[in-house]
């Protein structure tokens, strides 16, 4: 039976493993909180929310009673964030999924010969069973792992139902595979013995001679997926009503996962192009029905070798999809095809064409979904680009931090573009602790403005030596930011849950979480994460403000790969603009550490201790969210 999220099995080794998310202290995060904040707003707002933020953290004040009432909830549960942060960062959210909440792995376009040979690509994947635990050794909290395939996100008017489906239950799994926007049901396991390759093979191809029957064919109900929350929720209100459109749902909802059967795309296959097809489908005229984006995984195969995975993010995090896209890769390309036969064709039950009943009223909301989804298609602004002068392997000949370096290098580039620093996001993933997500790097620190102010307004005036020290300097306060926030001392979170205390609670919204500067300080214009992978394939996702940039990096030991997203109706961003003055930027980071060795070279030959390049930068490669 499926239950919802909150309801969790009790008993589980892991449950006394790892340790609880902390609740740090509030003064601590208040303190922090200001530091944050101070360089963003005017002077004026600045003062006035000391003075609310000090008010909030007195002595026996309301901060204290929030803060003791979180220490109780800590004591009570397992995790004391996740529901809010689950909430917060998810499920209350009413914006589409595709592009402003779905992430995507795009891998390398592949060169089938015709449309059979990218069913066999399909056919190497579904065997793999990740749920009895293929990554068991990773050392995570594995309940992100089963929520890969045992999750379904429902659409609520108000705040959707992350559902979970007991592992067990899904011994007797199937998947539905998407075809032409036609959706059909593909058992794995028949007659008590899972399908091999060839057997799947067999029925990946009877659907897609059934997908070309036209006289069955059905309306494209996947498009009221790709609508925001609450217009599909009401949408599956409409269709519920039947009895053939609610067991359609049901089958839907209960699946393993979605395989996508793509036809040709007619775009040009670069990076940028597979991202977008990828993220929307291209819209409703090419592969935007062709998606149900509830479901947590989507495996996308096009005939035109465009393949990837949507993913519905609320049930894991980056590190979850990485390893699993990795792990299917490798499977993939490194283990011999097992085309043997356990079950005769003669035995083998056509798959199921899921039903729906139509009437003019879901007509007419299916129309609405299609020009909306349109509508996003044509906003997006993507580009995807490969930074080819150096990687990786330099940075860390630095003594830096790749993800500090290039968290600063982001800085930059927006500070050129704009002229200021905003509030930035970057995930931190706090896994290490029981069922532990992520928390927020708040990487528009105050050394950050002083370094980028130092390779632009200020590039005239200072030494070589100096703009070195800022960077060094911002660096270590990313890094230290970092190790507090993966840790569970960041202060998001935190606040987050004070937030939430109150509202329990029904008191009056506090102050500090009425103010403007909170409000502004959580519209994150610039929204960033580290996704690296060991295999070639990028991720990507789109902004989370109107006026705002997606970046998603993958670093590399000898390029560097970025995932830019705008929005085409904001005036004030550009993607192709951010991507050029981000490389202008790291060619002059470049140059400044080149000159700094040089420098710490010839003094160190002279027995001069007056330059110190890097200073012995103490740095920590984070682990993705």
């Amino acid at each position: 039976m499926p239950i919802l999220e909150g309801q969790r099995p009790k008993g589980r080794r892991e449950s006394y493993v790892l340790p609880k998310v902390p609740v740090p202290p509030l003064k601590e995060t208040l303190d922090k909180y200001l530091t944050s904040i101070k360089h963003l707003v005017e002077e004026e707002q600045y003062q006035k929310t000391k003075a609310i933020v000090e008010k909030f953290g007195e002595p026996g004040g309301t901060g204290d009673l929030l803060q003791k009432k979180l220490l109780e909830r800590s004591e009570k549960t397992y995790n004391w964030v996740y529901d809010y942060w689950l909430e917060d960062m998810y499920l209350n959210q009413r914006l589409a999924l595709p592009v402003n909440s779905n992430p995507a792995m795009v891998f390398p376009k592949q060169n089938f010969r015709d449309r059979k040979d990218s069913l066999r690509y399909v056919t190497r994947a579904l065997p793999v069973d990740f749920a009895r635990g293929q990554l068991a050794g990773t050392p995570l909290c594995m309940k992100q792992y089963y929520r890969l395939f045992n999750t379904y996100r429902r659409p609520g008017l108000k705040q959707d139902t992350l559902i979970i489906h007991q592992p067990g239950s899904l011994e007797q799994g199937h998947i539905i595979v998407a075809c032409q926007n036609q959706f059909f049901v593909l058992d794995l396991v028949l007659k008590g013995k899972k399908l091999k390759e060839m057997d799947i093979l067999t029925q990946l191809e009877k659907i897609v001679k059934m997908a070309e029957n036209k006289e069955e064919r059905q309306p494209p109900i996947g498009l009221l997926t790709s609508d925001g929350r609450t217009e599909w929720a009401q949408a599956r209100d409409v269709l519920i009503k039947d009895s053939v459109n609610s067991e359609s749902l049901a089958v839907i909802e209960a699946c393993l996962c979605v395989v996508c059967l793509d036809g040709p795309s007619g775009m040009e296959c670069g990076d940028t192009s597979r991202a977008l097809l990828m993220l929307h489908g291209g819209g409703y005229e090419k592969m935007g029905a062709n998606r149900w984006y509830d479901k947590p995984m989507q495996f996308v195969v096009g005939e035109d070798g465009v393949c990837g995975t949507v993913c519905e993010h609320s049930p894991f995090e980056g590190i979850v999809l990485v390893a699993c896209t990795e792990y299917l890769m490798k499977f993939m390309t490194g283990s011999p095809s097992k085309m043997g036969r356990a079950i005769s064709v003669s035995e083998l039950p056509a798959p199921r064409r899921l039903l729906w009943k139509m009437s003019p009223k879901i007509e007419g909301l299916l129309k609405a979904s299609a020009e909306r989804l349109q509508r996003l298609v044509r906003d997006l602004d993507m580009d995807v680009h490969k930074f080819e002068a150096y990687g990786k392997e330099f940075i860390k000949k630095q003594k830096m931090s790749p993800d500090a370096y290039i968290q600063i290098a982001l800085q930059l580039a927006f500070y050129r573009c704009n002229g200021r620093l905003v509030s930035t996001y970057e995930s931190a993933s706090i896994r290490r602790f029981h069922e532990g997500r992520v928390d927020n790097i708040r990487s528009a620190t105050p050394e950050a403005l002083a370094f980028v102010k130092a390779m632009t307004d200020e590039e005239a005036s200072l030494s070589d030596s100096e703009k070195m020290k800022r960077l060094c300097d911002a660096i270590n306060v990313q890094t230290n930011y970092t190790i507090a926030a993966i840790t569970g001392l960041g202060i998001d979170n935190h606040l987050l849950g004070l937030r939430e205390i109150s509202r329990e609670l029904s008191m009056e919204m506090p102050e500090i979480f009425t103010d403007k500067t909170y409000v502004a300080s959580n519209q994150f214009i610039l929204s960033t994460s580290q996704v690296p992978t060991t295999v070639e394939m990028f991720c990507c996702y789109g902004p989370v403000v109107p006026n705002g940039y997606g970046c998603c990096y993958n670093p590399q030991s000898e390029h560097l790969l970025f995932s830019v997203t705008s929005f085409h109706g904001s005036t004030e961003t550009s993607s192709a603009v951010f991507i050029r003055a981000l490389d202008e930027g790291l060619l002059e980071m470049r140059e400044l550490c080149k000159k700094a060795n040089k420098s710490h070279a010839a003094a160190a030959a002279t027995g001069s201790n007056t330059v110190e390049p890097s200073r012995g930068v103490n740095y920590q490669v984070k682990s993705i969210a």
